[in-house]
């Protein structure tokens, strides 16, 4: 069997997230060393919690939520891409040699930083003409190694926008820190949730030969 590679960060409390949004509580209701047949817990967090997937309803009012989001563009070929720059735009793309990949996972410095609790609002991050670039290409899903594709306070969300107006799926919050660059198979599979406008997901790597 091919090497597997979980890029999925741990859902724990006190874990990063984005500004703004809600915290993790993990709570166990039911214990087996307090008398009950087995253990059950209630987890509440935010629809972008971690490693997740952003449907076009983050930002459209009339797109395509987190149940209806079509699949294919989370299992297939993926390119994992080091990316070496605050700003992954338009030049940096060109030279990258992403000719037919559909799917794009950035890494960059914030894999150094993707298990801190504290948030880095510095994170590199997507600019619009790397958007723009991106979906010239063809591309079907955009990865990244922190919680947002896009610069901290754009103001505008024009990189979200651009992506998700082109049918592109956005995975957030991966965990990259011990892949390397290179082809691999990409696992990823949100929460079927009804009507969400984010889902965490799991996502894996399969080295190929």
């Amino acid at each position: 069997m091919n090497r597997l590679h979980d890029i999925t960060m741990t859902i724990k409390e006190g874990m990063v997230t984005y500004p703004g949004d809600p915290g993790v509580r993990l709570e166990r209701v039911e214990r087996i060393e307090d008398g009950s047949t087995a253990n059950v817990s209630t987890y509440a967090f935010g629809s972008h919690t971690g490693t997740h997937i952003d449907p076009p309803f983050h930002f459209i009012p009339q797109g395509v939520t987190a149940d209806g989001l079509p699949l294919g563009p989370l299992i297939g070929l993926a390119r994992v891409v080091e990316a070496p720059v605050d700003e992954i735009g338009r030049d940096f793309l060109a030279g990258s040699g992403l000719i037919d990949c559909e799917r794009i996972l950035f890494k960059t410095k914030n894999s150094g930083f993707i298990d801190d609790p504290e948030f880095h609002a510095d994170f590199a991050h997507l600019t619009e003409d790397g958007a723009i670039y991106l979906l010239e290409q063809g591309v079907k899903a955009v990865g990244i190694d922190y919680l947002s594709v896009e610069k901290y306070h754009s103001g505008t969300h024009a990189v979200h926008r651009r992506l998700l107006e082109g049918g592109v799926v956005i995975i957030e919050g991966l965990d990259l820190s011990k892949v390397g660059p290179g082809i691999y198979e990409l696992i990823c599979l949100p929460l079927k949730v009804k009507g969400g406008d984010g889902a965490p997901a799991r996502a894996v790597l399969r080295e190929v030969a």
